[in-house]
């Protein structure tokens, strides 16, 4: 049977096999355009927040990442205590965002939308490399760079690892098709090999889901490559582009040219391809040892993790079958998707059906139609890392993971309707109809998907208006409108999420902390108790529990708490300050000195941290390092009251009275009701001989406080000194 027929780009004037005109648009034109549609299409997201979800993890918290891109830095990230899988090019380019945009999430979703539009124009030419289809390859970019199921991971920050994977990983195919289209089986170190090797490792370190890169080569050298067939080891070079692709593609106009060779011949061809892939495969090898030796911990939420083999097998099943059905029909798009526990057998049953029944189709008619069976196998065979077959997987299903899969399915239909049509009389412009119109539904289901990333609690909000028992959404939910101060109404999606996961450690945390911030300490600190029960691991459950404590006045209980939360997490520069704060109370002040100095090694723009060691620092009569610790708290927070009254207080100590008085009248300025500020600065103006301005401040402490005994007594001082200076009493004396 005649395959489809070539699209040529390489002569505006050739005429193709099917009798049509070739495209007379440049191929960079074409590529260019899919970037800018694409860039059009998700502007929006650069105007979103972070959400609470990963991304406080991965940038808003991460110290390394928030310091920017630093030796240091680099080391860490090449490291396995990253606490996530290991992807250390993900967190490096974290670390440049952080050296260009700061905190701007903005500047993060840019980078995000920037690859992912890349990766659409790469699609498209990796796609016209491979088989001189012009516009197959460009309607297949378009419908993986607009589909709403790349939404999440264009939208979410923390699904960088998706969109920079993605991009290496395409590169690896372009170079690899390069190669292979250029050179001889058995002659594997040219350039675009050691290109193509280099990109692939680089997409190793962003995401280690591309370990299955180098079977997509080998699907790639069955079709469209041609490298399978008798004899096909010795393709000699071609100069041209477009010439070279409508080589391949004649070759494959017989069906001797996709017929997989048997026996002794399928042997001595597929000996030397696998043989050339040997590093790629040694790469992929690697990368799952990392990622084994990285293996986060799951969330208890999930209800999958622990799940018997013959489940999480159907729930592969089931997960392929919903991938499938979201690509055709994406409605109803949710992050997290969370398992049931069980699967009815109607269920199960009918994804078996679709999954097998496709395989089997594909696999029958894979000789005639090639592009069937590696669509197909490019699909179910990218997602296995993710399929969730493995014990200790934690997720049932996400959108994220049909990122590069979906290029399978999309070049299955695509091809396939353009062989489905081949007979029509216009064909083509039927095709441009549908084509067109599906892509624009895409459009405005992309359109609608994204607005909801805008926030934590516009995204969690409508996940559960499409969900049903999502306790991580209840649980995310409820941290955001603690954030915002809206406790009861967070309290209540805490209290569901717990009735959803009984034992879901996060949503106790997160009750715990809600409920201090209401003032019920005591069933706070029961909340987070049971956190720790569940997860005695839990390092933010011990530093929210000392933060309880010592609300409560247990300030030793406090200390052992923030001790055992920096135990587990060192880096956690909150627990360093509660625990010299607390330090503090006790008496320890040189403790506290290092615990607030190891908080500003770990964020040295933290003020609070500064206030409380320039305290410390006071205590101990280092007074001039105090006082340039108070002046860095009001560099970086310039309306904070209590720094500039304490930053007078040691000025006034040090003889510095004008200045002194400077910072008195500031932090009256900001807290007008402040009886000490008033107390202090009379003190000071009489100093400077201010006798009356000196009495005024005098007078508003009493007022404001009229049991102050020292105020009294200095403004019947000043103004009996008023009174001795007055004219009336100079005369008085003369006399």
């Amino acid at each position: 049977m005649p395959t489809p027929a070539l699209e040529s780009n390489s002569a505006p004037t050739s005429t193709p096999a099917s009798g049509r005109a070739a495209p007379r648009l440049p191929a960079w034109v074409a590529a260019i355009f899919l970037v800018l549609v694409t860039l059009a299409l998700y502007r929006q997201a650069t105007g979103f927040d972070f959400i609470n979800y990963d991304d406080p993890y991965f940038v808003i918290s991460n110290i390394h990442a928030q310091r920017g891109l630093n030796w240091e830095g680099v080391k860490w990230a090449f490291g396995l205590n990253g606490g996530d899988y290991w992807h250390p090019v993900t967190w490096l380019s974290f670390m440049l965002d952080a050296s260009l945009f700061g905190q701007w999430a903005g500047g993060y979703h840019f980078t995000n939308v920037a690859l992912h539009a890349a990766n659409g124009g790469l699609v498209f030419l990796l796609l016209w490399m491979l088989t001189g289809a012009f516009w197959r390859s460009v309607v297949v970019a378009a419908l993986f760079a607009l589909h709403p199921l790349r939404v999440e991971s264009v939208a979410w920050v923390t699904e960088r690892k998706d969109v920079l994977s993605g991009c290496f990983g395409l590169l690896a195919l372009i170079f690899y098709a390069r190669y292979a289209q250029r050179t001889v089986v058995r002659g594997p170190w040219s350039i675009w090999y050691l290109l193509s090797l280099f990109f692939f490792a680089s997409g190793l370190m962003s995401k280690a889901m591309l370990v299955t890169w180098p079977f997509v080569m080998l699907l790639l050298d069955y079709w469209p490559l041609g490298r399978m067939e008798r004899g096909e080891g010795r393709r000699q070079k071609t100069a041209d582009r477009g010439q070279e692709a409508e080589a391949i593609n004649s070759q494959h106009a017989t069906s001797s040219a996709t017929q997989l060779a048997i026996g002794k011949g399928q042997s001595q061809i597929l000996f030397p391809l696998l043989v050339e892939k040997i590093p790629f495969f040694v790469l992929s090898g690697v990368s799952c040892l990392l990622t084994y030796l990285t293996e986060p911990r799951k969330s208890e939420a999930t209800g999958f993790a622990d799940s018997p083999a013959l489940l999480r097998l159907e729930n592969a099943l089931v997960a392929y079958a919903h991938y499938l059905g979201k690509t055709f029909w994406p409605v109803k798009l949710a992050v997290p998707y969370m398992n049931p526990g069980h699967w009815s057998w109607l269920e199960v049953g009918g994804s078996v059906l679709v999954v097998v029944g496709v395989s089997l189709v594909a696999l029958w008619l894979g000789r005639r139609f090639p592009y069937l069976l590696v669509g197909w196998c490019w699909f179910w065979g990218t997602l296995i890392p993710v399929i969730g077959l493995t014990k200790g997987w934690g997720s049932f299903m996400a959108d994220r993971f049909t990122y590069m899969p979906s290029v399978g399915v999309l070049i299955l239909v695509v091809w396939g309707g353009h062989e489905m049509t081949r007979k029509w009389r216009y064909q083509l412009q039927a095709l441009w109809v549908v084509g067109g119109a599906v892509i624009v539904v895409c459009v405005a289901l992309t359109w609608q998907q994204l607005g909801y990333w805008k926030d934590s609690e516009t995204l969690l909000q409508h996940v559960l208006e499409v969900t049903e028992n999502n306790a991580v959404a209840h649980c995310l939910l409820g941290a955001a409108l603690e954030e915002r101060g809206q406790i009861d109404e967070a309290i209540k999606h805490l209290r569901e999420a717990i009735h959803l996961s009984p034992r879901y450690a996060d949503a106790y945390n997160n009750l715990g902390v809600a409920l201090d911030r209401k003032g019920q300490i005591d069933e706070a600190i029961k909340q987070l108790m049971e956190a720790l029960r569940l997860r005695p691991d839990y390092a933010d459950a011990y530093y929210n529990l000392g933060v309880a404590l010592a609300q409560k006045g247990q300030t030793d209980e406090a200390i052992r708490q923030y001790r055992q939360s920096l135990r587990l997490d060192p880096n956690n520069e909150q627990a360093h300050s509660s625990l010299g704060r607390a330090l503090g109370q006790k008496g320890e002040t040189d403790e506290a000195i290092r615990h607030f100095q190891e908080a500003l090694r770990l964020k040295p723009d933290d003020a609070e941290a500064h206030y409380n060691l320039a305290i410390a620092l006071g205590q101990k009569g280092q007074t001039d390092e105090a006082i340039r610790q108070y002046q860095q708290t009001l560099r970086l927070k310039p309306d904070d009251a209590d720094a500039h009254y304490n930053l007078g207080v040691v000025l006034g100590e040090t003889g510095q009275i004008g200045e002194a008085i400077r910072q008195f009248q500031e932090a009256l300025r900001l807290k007008p009701d402040d009886a000490d500020a008033h107390y202090n600065l009379g003190i000071a103006l009489n100093q400077t001989g201010q006798i009356d301005e000196a009495i005024h401040q005098f007078q508003e402490t009493v007022r404001l406080r009229p049991d102050y005994a020292d105020a009294r007594k200095k403004l019947d001082v000043a103004l009996a000194v008023k009174a001795q200076s007055s004219p009336a009493a100079r005369s008085s004396n003369k006399r």
